[in-house]
């Protein structure tokens, strides 16, 4: 089976364990400094968890491309600072921000989970766009 990959704001992503996980990017302009080739952006993510076992947020891992083909790598423990243990149908949320050298990227990662019967499992994180309006046709 291969999953679709979607690149549109608010891009949603559903692992079959039952985590689903959103992220909805934007681009904070009064941190951006283009002239500097600084270009700061924000993320929020929502994660859920649609099981039926608990589950806690070990690790995350980041793949982020700049718009010049530069690949940076972000693996670490849980997500600001936190490694949020979710039972059935509850939430979390939280904020952070990655800065590009380009007015646009591409971010796509994975959050390593473990249920609190020990196993543990990965749950991907769909592409998602970081751009600046001003670079928008």
């Amino acid at each position: 089976m291969h999953n679709r990959i979607n690149l549109t704001p608010g891009v949603m992503s559903n692992s079959r364990d039952k985590i689903n996980i959103k992220v909805e990017p934007r681009y904070i302009q009064e941190r951006s400094v283009p002239v500097k080739a600084i270009y700061f952006f924000a993320y929020h993510v929502t994660i859920v968890n649609k099981g039926k076992i608990p589950a806690q947020l070990i690790t995350r891992y980041w793949h982020i491309t700049d718009g010049n083909g530069q690949v940076e790598e972000v693996r670490g423990p849980g997500v600001v600072g936190e490694q949020p243990r979710l039972v059935p149908g509850e939430s979390f949320d939280y904020t952070s921000f990655c800065p590009l050298p380009t007015p646009f990227g591409v971010m796509q990662g994975s959050f390593q989970m473990v249920r609190d019967d020990g196993t543990d499992f990965e749950v991907p994180i769909a592409p998602f766009r970081l751009v600046a309006p001003e670079t928008m046709n």
